[in-house]
């Protein structure tokens, strides 16, 4: 990956508490997966931003190589990297993320 992509990378992980590389957007979701996640994160509640990595290569192809994780989607959460679609849906139901996410929208 370029610098500048890992930059931009990072700027969008530092900039945002909840940050979702994802396939679409939180308005339209263009995976199953990616879809889990805007409902996991719409039922708890929270703001997030998604970047659609459909619509940029060095990015799709980038962020896999910033998490060390070989798919989409992946969530952010206060600059660390949490998880898919899977994980996600794990923590929920256990009622981790929702603390996760207090903790993380309190700091």
């Amino acid at each position: 990956m370029n610098p500048e992509t890992q930059a931009r990378i990072q700027k969008m992980v530092d900039d945002n508490k909840i940050m979702v590389f994802m396939k679409g957007n939180k308005l339209m979701p263009q995976c199953g997966f990616s879809n889990n996640v805007v409902q996991i994160l719409n039922t708890l509640g929270v703001p997030f931003e998604t970047c659609d990595i459909l619509a940029d290569q060095e990015v799709r192809q980038g962020v896999k190589e910033y998490s060390n994780w070989p798919t989409i989607p992946q969530v952010y959460l206060n600059g660390e990297f949490l998880g898919g679609s899977d994980i996600l849906i794990e923590l929920y139901q256990s009622g981790e993320l929702q603390q996760m996410v207090e903790v993380a929208l309190a700091s």
